[in-house]
């Protein structure tokens, strides 16, 4: 069942926000249609809000009028149902601002942002990472949740990240999607006390029972099956870890599926074999799923049943 505005989270915000992926025809054009019925099937699956434009949701391949065509046709279709994050990186402060002020007047819940990085050596100092996510939250007045990814490549000291969360009025989330996050997490927690409103795991649940129990209140995960992570997420802060245990093991064979063999392309792949979606194509360059990773993504999904082999059937 769909969640109604009346049940809508409040902050903090907590539980499984999945990425959104981005539906496109075969011939890489926009599916907007597909897009909308894929926002559906994740509501109906149980997700407690999304995140639409990250890097699972191929952001690297929109041009900005798409960014900006995706974010108004979706938040009016979900129209309060689930928040919703919005991710607004960019390297230059400026047009972060500016994605993120017209995400927050379109209703997003949050902006989640990368440090400003560009490529391979394009960095910037702390002091540079601390003033760029200043001026971000004095632009606007959500949430801002940090994006702590290897693919950024620039390091993000729990010190620093626990001075922002307490300096910087609205850097309150924290999604940690590197190795060892479960440590960092926990670190970060002692250090940054209250002022850290929302540590996140990330990296597809990967890691999800170890950051559970360092103390992560939301989970931003790909987004075919939000059905088998609320499983999870919710049996632990139900205070039932065993259950939380035996169902991150049931679910884990997928979970690692998509973390290590299918990838970005996963969750569409999974909608298309449901019926969600009529095309799971990503843009070119970037290359197709195999037959083969798709033929053991379908055999792990199938042993569990989720709703989105089920939904468009």
């Amino acid at each position: 069942m769909s969640a109604s505005t009346a049940s809508r989270p409040t902050r903090p915000y907590r539980g499984v926000f999945p990425v959104v992926p981005t539906i496109f025809h075969a011939d890489g054009g926009l599916d907007l249609a597909g897009q909308l019925r894929c926002i559906d099937f994740m509501i109906d699956a149980g997700s407690t809000g999304l995140c639409i434009l990250a890097n699972f949701s191929e952001q690297f391949v929109l041009s900005d009028a798409e960014r900006e065509t995706l974010t108004r046709a979706i938040l009016e279709h979900v129209a309060g149902r689930v928040p919703v994050i919005v991710t607004t990186t960019h390297y230059a402060t400026q047009i972060c601002i500016e994605r993120s002020r017209l995400a927050q007047e379109l209703g997003a819940a949050m902006v989640m942002v990368m440090p400003p990085y560009h490529g391979a050596t394009f960095r910037v100092s702390e002091g540079q990472i601390e003033s760029f996510y200043q001026r971000l939250s004095d632009a606007i007045d959500i949430p801002i949740m940090i994006q702590d990814a290897p693919v950024a490549g620039t390091p993000l000291s729990v010190p620093l990240l626990a001075r922002m969360a307490q300096n910087i009025a609205n850097v309150k989330y924290f999604k940690l999607e590197m190795p060892q996050a479960a440590s960092k997490m926990r670190e970060l927690i002692r250090v940054g006390g209250a002022a850290i409103e929302g540590p996140w795991d990330g990296e597809e649940a990967i890691t999800l029972l170890a950051d559970l129990d360092a103390g992560a209140t939301g989970a931003m995960t790909g987004g075919g099956y939000p059905d088998g992570i609320r499983k999870i997420v919710d049996a632990y802060h139900a205070g039932d870890r065993e259950t939380a245990v035996l169902e991150y093991g049931r679910w884990l064979p997928l979970i690692n599926y998509e973390n290590r063999q299918g990838g970005i392309l996963t969750a569409k792949a999974l909608m298309k074999e449901g019926g969600v979606i009529k095309s799971d194509a990503p843009r070119h360059p970037f290359p197709e799923m195999s037959p083969e990773v798709r033929a053991g993504l379908l055999d792990a999904a199938r042993r569990l049943d989720p709703l989105v082999l089920r939904w468009g059937r």
